[in-house]
């Protein structure tokens, strides 16, 4: 195991973590309360919210805890690593099959999401 790719995807991930609840909160979040759309939906789309924001939160540290020897556990990293590299490839999946004329930084989620994974992946092998 390499601490030091794994601390990076951790300090990466942290700051995926800061962006999207600061920018996400602000560009993502209050327009979407502000929307018109149906109460449920508007309500549930921002308790997902939330729940990345959880996701984003708890996933960083435990690549921190991984990264500075606090847990050595590459099945752990293994995982989040995974989940990581799977939200880049549905941000890339829905940017170019949905938001084509766009191109590719319509959703630029992806560009800290993936290597994210790549470096905690790399940091086990």
């Amino acid at each position: 195991m390499n601490d030091w790719f794994i601390l990076s995807s951790g300090l990466l991930a942290a700051l995926t973590a800061v962006v999207h609840l600061i920018a996400g909160g602000k560009d993502v979040a209050a327009p979407l309360l502000q929307s018109s759309l149906d109460e449920v939906v508007k309500l549930t789309l921002y308790a997902c919210w939330h729940l990345v924001s959880v996701c984003l939160v708890l996933s960083s540290l435990a690549l921190l805890s991984n990264g500075i020897g606090l847990v050595n556990s590459p099945p752990m990293v293994a995982f989040i690593s995974a989940l990581w590299i799977l939200f880049g490839v549905v941000f890339l999946v829905i940017t170019v099959g949905v938001a084509k004329p766009q191109g590719l930084f319509r959703l630029p989620q992806w560009i800290l999401l993936v290597p994210v994974g790549l470096l905690g992946l790399y940091g086990i092998a």
